[in-house]
Order: C-alpha cells, then sequence, then structure tokens
C-alpha cells in the first residue's frame, strides 16, 4: 500500500504534534469557548466596567508586544481546544523565564500520557507508559502561544491590523485584534491579547471567507504564577529511570544540499533547515526539513529519496483545520512534503518552485 512516506510519518509526529501539543490542530468550523465569558463592548463596556481605550499600535507593534509578553510573568494555565465533533482536548502550561531562557512544561490532560518540557529550542516529551524521553531541537515558529522572531520577515507588508475592541478571557480582559492578510497566500488571525501583559489568551485562525479553521484558549490562567524557571529545569533533567531517545540532526541549509527555490513565495522567508536519520523498521533514512515563515505562518519542506515502493504516482494532500499537507514527487528523484497553517495554493507555489540545483 503506498503511503506518503517517510516524510508523511515525521511531519505527523513531529510537526503536527508540536501543534496538537497545545490543540492547534483540529476540525475547521466556528468554536465558541464557553469559559471565555460575554464579550465587552468595542468602547470596553460590559457587566457595568468601563475600560479605557486600546492603545493603538500597528502590526509590527502588536507582535513585538505579544513576543516579548510570555517573559513580562511566570505563568501557569489549562489551555482547552474544542472540535466539531464535540470531542475536546486540554493540557496544563507552567511558563518562566529565566535572563535569555525561557522554561516551559505542558502536561496532557487527555488523549496519550505526556509531559513536554522547553527551554528555548530544546524539548523533551517524557512518555510515562513506555519510560520514554525524546528529545529534539524545534524552532519554536508557530507554537502558541509564542510569537517568534524571524528575521527579514516583513509581516507589515502582508498583514493589517484592525481593533475589535475587549473580551474577557480566562477571567482576564484582552484585546481583541484582526491580523487581516493582503493577499490570498496566508490565512487571518483573530487574536486575543491580554491588556497588561501582552499575552495571546486565545487566537482564532480564520479563512478568506471569515469562517474560523481553528481555535484554541486558555480556560483558567493564573499570570501571577509561583513557578520558577530553575523548578522547571530540573523536572526536566530528570530522567532517571526513562530510555532516552534522540535523533540524529545536522544543521544545514537548503542551497548545501543541493535545492532552491525558483523564486521566493511572497512574504516567506527562510528561517532554518536541519537533515536528520529517522529509524524504521528495517533501515535508517534520512529525511531534510527547510522551515520558511512570514513571521506568522509557516511552511515546512521536507524532502526524501523517492521510493515506488512507498511513494504514490500522483500528488496527494490532507487537511487539518487550518493545516494543509502536500505530498508529490520532485524531480529527478526526490519525494516533497510540504506542511504549514497556510491555503493549499501556497504549499502548491513552494512545490512548484522548488528545484534541484546540483
Amino acid at each position: 500500500m503506498h503511503t506518503f512516506g517517510l516524510a508523511k510519518t515525521i511531519v505527523l509526529l513531529r510537526y503536527l504534534r508540536t501543534k496538537s501539543l497545545l490543540g492547534l490542530v483540529f476540525s475547521g468550523i466556528y468554536l465558541s469557548l464557553a469559559v471565555a465569558g460575554p464579550a465587552l463592548s468595542a468602547n470596553g463596556q460590559g457587566a457595568g466596567e468601563v475600560l479605557a481605550p486600546a492603545v493603538e499600535r500597528d502590526v509590527a507593534q502588536w507582535i513585538e508586544r505579544m513576543r516579548v509578553a510570555p517573559c513580562s510573568r511566570p505563568y501557569a494555565g489549562t489551555f482547552v481546544v474544542l472540535s466539531s465533533s464535540g470531542s475536546m482536548a486540554s493540557s496544563r502550561i507552567w511558563h518562566a523565564c529565566e535572563g535569555d531562557q525561557q522554561l516551559e512544561r505542558v502536561e496532557a490532560l487527555s488523549g496519550t500520557p505526556r509531559t513536554v518540557f522547553r527551554r528555548n529550542d530544546e524539548v523533551r516529551t517524557f512518555l510515562p507508559q513506555s519510560r520514554v524521553v525524546r528529545t529534539d531541537h524545534r524552532e519554536p515558529s508557530g507554537i502558541f502561544p509564542r510569537v517568534p522572531v524571524v528575521s527579514g520577515a516583513l509581516i507589515s507588508q502582508f498583514y493589517g491590523v484592525r481593533q475589535l475592541g475587549h473580551e474577557r478571557v480566562a477571567g482576564h480582559i484582552a484585546d481583541v485584534l484582526w491580523l487581516k492578510p493582503q493577499d490570498s497566500l496566508r490565512f487571518g488571525y483573530r487574536l486575543w491579547s491580554e491588556r497588561d501583559t501582552g499575552l495571546v489568551v486565545k487566537l482564532q485562525t480564520l479563512s478568506a471567507d471569515g469562517r474560523v479553521l481553528e481555535q484554541a484558549a486558555f480556560s483558567e490562567l493564573d499570570l501571577n504564577s509561583p513557578i520558577r524557571a530553575d523548578q522547571l529545569s530540573r523536572m526536566m533533567d530528570a530522567t532517571a529511570g526513562f530510555k532516552l531517545v534522540t535523533p540524529t540532526v545536522v544543521k544545514t541549509t537548503a542551497a548545501a544540499e543541493g535545492w532552491a527555490l525558483r523564486q521566493s513565495v511572497a512574504g516567506f522567508v527562510p528561517v532554518s533547515c536541519h537533515r536528520r536519520t529517522v529509524s524504521t523498521s528495517d533501515q535508517a533514512q534520512s529525511v531534510l526539513q527547510c522551515l520558511y515563515s512570514d513571521g506568522l505562518a509557516s511552511v515546512s519542506l521536507f524532502l526524501e529519496s523517492f521510493d515506488p515502493e512507498r511513494h504514490p504516482a500522483h500528488s496527494q494532500f490532507s487537511s487539518m483545520g487550518a493545516t494543509h499537507l502536500l505530498s508529490q514527487r520532485v524531480p529527478p528523484d526526490a519525494w516533497l512534503t510540504a506542511v504549514g497553517e497556510v491555503p493549499l495554493q501556497t504549499l502548491h507555489l513552494f512545490a512548484g518552485q522548488l528545484e534541484r540545483i546540483r
């Protein structure tokens, strides 16, 4: 039976696991979290409460405020996702900073038991049932509620911002923003930014016609948590009694691996490129992953050797909420899996521009 190939496995177990870790991948219809509470009016009035108007900021200023917010205070909270089928997923999050280090613990409250620790880009996933700890290094792009720094990205050229008023989320007043895309290559976002800290407490990804493709939010949030960075660091390093599994990952560039985009996709700049060795049941295989981002949305290109025994003859695509996946053969002998929280046409553009240069 044909499959998307080894890269699809990596996508589902790594890229999408990162998203589902905080519940960002689920079926796409409008979902409303009852825990968010009643909306406040655009002038900030609700339940007898009067707020000063939000400070006027441009897109870049709002993004920068949200980017630095996670280190403004240590916090802990419960993060809840509801699906269109009525199922619910939830995680408990603890986050603290010390100097230039960010540490985070995420404990799954539903699904397979697992606890994920992150220290900057170092990630350890504890699987208590199998007594395994998987270690990895991941780029922070796209990991809610963080907003990454992407060198060279010009967010203000590709998104406009509109302030929609205020709402209460998990007991906190948040400024509601609509980041509207300026073209059809990216989705729009509705963001709830906590009034005092700027922390993103709720996020919706919007289709071109305004449908909510994904929604995720804190149901409970303590912005004065007593958690300390050194506590999280000690817990992350407590691997005694677990089998440590570490993939072989080598930092590289697309050009060094013999690949290039004939023409860049508008707004998306290269962020990182890694080659990793993955062990299957009978052999070790190598996969190249190159990440591109516009500062909000991201696209990963996974490249592996084409194998007619594992790969289908025709292109394949699938979607989960706002995340699309496209797989196809790239001449002369490679198999590409492109995945990202972007419209499918954006993935087609990346695939069409990709070429082997040596």
